[in-house]
């Protein structure tokens, strides 16, 4: 018989409820340490619920071999948790197993460890990314408070660089200046780092050569797509992964009628902008996708026309990865022959 299971995990600790075949429940708590412990009281026919949390991967690695079934819950997503009143290990974790039995709960999925690893690179990469463009814009008020106006792009080479350290401010500006330019060429090494790293283990990525055959998607944009699908088996149709992107519209029904209203934005935004980013690039060299984007422009508006060129172009990105196409000619939809 099934029992289910909510589990409460924090970094040292983690709490369990158990809701028994007959409805009973029983309540226990563990150090991470007796993991192990706990991992012998499972049975086979059991399914958990836990959070994500910073070790969610471990925990899960550690218990999926030995129940039927793990449910990995974003609780930014299950509100009951997030928004308790009655804020509590043990009613957080009774809130996961009873809904669980249910089966009510907003399932994340889990990546396989290469998918995760690569994903928290192309994470990362475009935190530092911001973090630059952040304090070039600083420097760009600072030289613009003194009567001196760049182009944003024009603050990014070594020459620039010097350029502005060489100019005459006051004391106190100076030194902001050097530290702020300190930590843009910081900064630049280590995206250039990154980027190394993404492109060489992005490749290994199954899939990552015939996103590429795709004119309008890169070494990253191929990388950060794969990241974010992992095994695109995974999603019956593509409507699906379109709803895993958060590209659908919110629908309301209240009695007979039925509202759509913006898309839900679920999923990463990191994974979202990459899309949006190479539908846009394909569609400079695709008049299939161009007049698509153009029909819809018209009607529509260009906010819903990239949204809807958007939808599109992950349709193709989802046969070509169900299917295997590798593209010899994309503008024309022309394959290799194998």
């Amino acid at each position: 018989m099934t029992r289910f299971i909510g589990v409460d995990l924090h970094r040292n600790c983690f709490t369990v409820c158990v809701i028994a075949e007959n409805g009973r429940e029983y309540t226990s708590e563990y150090r991470l340490t007796q993991l192990s412990l706990f991992l012998r009281r499972l049975r086979p026919a059991d399914e958990l619920a836990v959070e994500v949390t910073g070790n969610t991967r471990l925990f899960y690695d550690a218990v999926i071999s030995h129940a039927a079934r793990v449910v990995v819950v974003n609780p930014s997503q299950f509100r009951l948790i997030r928004q308790s009143l009655k804020k509590t290990d043990r009613h957080d974790a009774r809130t996961l197993a009873f809904y669980l039995s249910k089966g009510m709960l907003p399932e994340v999925r889990m990546k396989d460890k290469l998918h995760a690893q690569i994903a928290s690179l192309t994470q990362t990469r475009d935190t530092l990314v911001k973090q630059r463009t952040a304090l070039k814009n600083k420097v760009n008020n600072i030289l613009s408070a003194h009567g001196i106006n760049l182009p944003k792009e024009a603050i990014s080479g070594e020459k620039a660089f010097q350029e502005i350290l060489g100019m005459k401010f006051d004391p106190l500006v100076e030194v902001e200046l050097r530290v702020i330019v300190g930590q843009i060429r910081g900064l630049k090494e280590s995206i250039a780092q990154l980027d190394k790293t993404i492109k060489s283990e992005g490749s290994k990525l199954e899939g990552h050569a015939n996103l590429k055959s795709i004119k309008g998607i890169g070494d990253l944009g191929a990388t950060i797509l794969l990241s974010v699908i992992g095994d695109v088996r995974n999603f019956e149709h593509v409507g699906k992964l379109a709803a895993y992107f958060g590209i659908v519209p919110r629908v309301n029904n209240s009695n007979e009628s039925e509202h759509s209203g913006r898309i839900t934005k679920r999923g990463t935004k990191l994974g979202r902008t990459a899309l949006v980013q190479c539908s846009l690039i394909a569609m400079r060299y695709s008049p299939y996708l161009a007049s698509f984007y153009h029909k819809i422009q018209a009607r529509r508006g260009t906010g819903k026309a990239i949204i809807a060129l958007a939808k599109k172009f992950l349709g193709v990105i989802y046969h070509t990865l169900k299917n295997g196409w590798v593209f010899e000619d994309f503008p024309n939809f022309v394959l290799k022959r194998a």
